[in-house]
């Protein structure tokens, strides 16, 4: 089940980089629009960082209990 999470976290990167992309085309045209993607790639990145930095945090707990 580990191996699954571990492939959704690296979904949220995926979304970051689209929302990264969107932000810096839509830049030009649509500031307010841009903002909104730039931020949002900002906050997914923490996500990741942070899922990832429990999933890690957990997986050490479950392997000194074995």
């Amino acid at each position: 089940m580990n191996t699954v999470w571990k492939f959704f976290q690296y979904g949220y990167l995926v979304v970051a980089l689209i929302c990264l992309v969107e932000g810096i085309v839509r830049w030009s045209e649509e500031r307010e629009k841009a903002y909104m993607f730039l931020g949002a790639s900002i906050f997914i990145t923490l996500v990741f960082f942070f899922k990832r930095h429990f999933r890690k945090k957990v997986e050490k707990r479950n392997n000194q209990n074995q």
